[in-house]
Parts: structure tokens; C-alpha cells; sequence
């Protein structure tokens, strides 16, 4: 049965956790030093909640710490480098309830990772592979632990090419190399929701929604705008409205049980029709299968 809650595309973060006691729990954000997740760590250390903001920038981190207050700390994570991923998944000790994957980088010139990885899929999905593998344990160790993955509406533009993941034989189009991390972080949820299902961990995507935040410095305006304009809604959403849907599956008794979901706009989404605003899922973004070859294919890349 698809997940319908009260709240919607206007919700904000605060309204959607709201009468939601934290207290007791503890959650890291992944780039949580501007934007969506500065709001989504905000809001879930007025509720109560122990945030862990894992920051590239420890300095904006620290700005980001003080604004917010509360129990809050800072750690450094760098998601492309994974020596740096490794660090921090070391330095964490006890158990996580709520691990939400964040950060990410978008639309970026051709780049790759002394690996040779291509830059995007290397932060927005091995970065966060390993993370989020790394804190199985952490997250075994608390009952209904759940892990947020941020998706993209971008995704409909791209599956996984498992042929030429890091385009050495395609050509570069930086919005494709996007759209196919962004394919693989909502297979990523789709994978681990099935192997930790006995853990009682859940792990849902999420899609924010079009937000102007830092992630956007490669747009340009009018590319920006096409972007809001394709999903619907030409005005995008406030920073606000946009940590919502990553709040909802992170906190709310509504999702109890639920895993290996892709949310938009605070509700379980549709498969995306084809045709008008760029809404839904992509069926090869929820594809089991896929997100099994997709397993294999990550840890064979970093070597696990």
C-alpha cells in the first residue's frame, strides 16, 4: 500500500516533526553546514535529538553548530575521498537512529577521483556507501534506526550506466553524470532496505524537491529555472518546505515499518508517467535487481 501522510508540498520541517520527542536519540546529517541539511539537523535537535553535522568545511560547520545550539557536534567528512569516509565510520562509537544522507554535489565540469571515479557518482553514492555501510553496526545496535537517502527528481533523466559508470567511453554531459548518482543513491535505499530488513533498520530516498542552496553553484539561472519549472512547481520550495520530506521519513511513527520507499513532497511517490512535470520514480530506480547488481558493482569499486 502506497504511504499517504497529512502533510504535502507546502509542509515545512518544523510542522512535519512536530509533538516528535527525540530525546534519547542520536543522528548524524551529512552536509548539514547550509541548506536542507542544515535545517533537517536544526530541526531535529529542537526535537531532542544528539546531531553529528559531518561537514567537509569544518569552519562553516562550527558557524552551523553555533547557530543551531542544542547537542550538537562536528566531525569532518570529506564524501569523495574515502579514506576520509573510513575516518569517520572509525571515529563513531555506539549506537545511530537516525543516519540522513545528504550532501552531495551537482552538474559538476568532468572530474575524477585518483581512483578515476567520476566525481558525482564517487560523493553522491560511493561516499555515502561506505558511510552507511560502515554504521551498520551503529545503526543495528537501536531498534527502528533509519537511514534518509536524498534522491533527485533528476534521476528520471539517467539510469545507472553499468557499461560506463565513470564516462570513458561516452560522452560527458555533467545533468546525465547527476541523474546517475541520483539513480544510484534511490537503489542504494532499495538494496539495503532488503538485506537489513532483519536488523529492523529502514531506509527510504527521498526527493527534496528544487531548492536554491549551495548545490546549485554549476547552474546556471535559466538552467535553474528549467529545472524548478520541469518538476511542477516554477517557484520551487524554501529551504524549509524542502527538509520536510527528508524530516517525515527520519522521525515519524506514519513511516513505522516502512523501507525501501522513494518520497516526494512528504508521500510515497507514484512511478512518474512519462509525460508533463518530472514527478515519481523512474522504475529502474526501484528496481531490486538493479540495486543487487548496483551492490556488487559499488563493492567491487572500492575494493570490498
Amino acid at each position: 500500500m502506497t504511504v499517504k501522510t497529512p502533510f504535502g508540498a507546502d509542509s515545512t520541517a518544523s510542522e512535519v516533526i512536530d509533538g516528535i520527542d527525540l530525546g534519547g536519540k542520536r543522528a548524524i546529517v551529512t552536509g548539514a553546514n547550509s541548506g536542507i541539511g542544515l535545517e533537517t539537523a536544526r530541526v531535529l535537535a529542537d526535537a531532542g535529538a544528539e546531531v553529528m553535522l559531518a561537514v567537509r568545511d569544518v569552519d562553516a560547520g562550527i558557524r552551523a553548530a553555533d547557530e543551531i545550539g542544542g547537542k550538537v557536534a562536528i566531525a569532518h567528512l570529506d564524501l569523495s575521498d574515502q579514506t576520509s569516509v573510513r575516518d569517520f565510520v572509525a571515529g563513531w562509537a555506539g549506537g545511530l537512529d537516525i543516519l540522513v544522507d545528504n550532501a552531495g554535489i551537482a552538474a559538476t565540469p568532468l572530474t575524477r577521483t585518483p581512483q578515476g571515479w567520476e566525481l558525482q557518482f564517487a560523493t553522491n553514492h560511493l561516499g555515502h556507501f561506505t558511510l552507511t555501510t560502515g554504521l551498520h553496526e551503529a545503526l543495528a545496535m537501536r531498534p527502528g534506526a533509519r537511514v534518509v537517502v536524498l534522491s533527485s527528481a533528476a534521476h528520471l533523466r539517467s539510469p545507472v550506466v553499468f557499461d560506463d559508470i565513470n564516462f570513458l567511453h561516452r560522452e560527458y554531459e555533467p545533468m546525465l553524470a547527476y541523474a546517475q548518482s541520483k539513480t544510484a543513491n534511490a537503489l542504494f535505499a532499495v538494496g539495503a532496505a532488503g538485506r537489513w530488513a532483519g536488523d529492523g533498520i529502514m531506509v527510504n530516498a527521498v526527493m527534496p524537491g528544487v531548492i536554491s542552496t549551495n548545490i546549485q553553484r554549476n547552474f546556471t539561472e535559466e538552467s535553474f529555472q528549467e529545472l524548478k519549472t520541469g518538476t511542477g512547481r516554477p517557484e520551487g520550495k524554501t529551504v524549509q518546505q524542502g527538509a520536510a520530506t527528508s524530516v517525515l521519513a527520519a522521525t515519524s511513527p506514519l513511516l513505522d515499518g516502512v523501507s525501501g520507499r522513494y518520497f516526494e513532497d512528504c508521500n510515497e511517490a507514484e512511478p512518474y508517467s512519462g509525460t508533463g512535470p518530472r514527478r515519481g520514480y523512474a522504475e529502474y530506480a526501484v528496481d531490486p535487481e538493479l540495486a543487487m547488481r548496483l551492490w556488487y558493482v559499488s563493492q567491487d569499486m572500492l575494493g570490498a
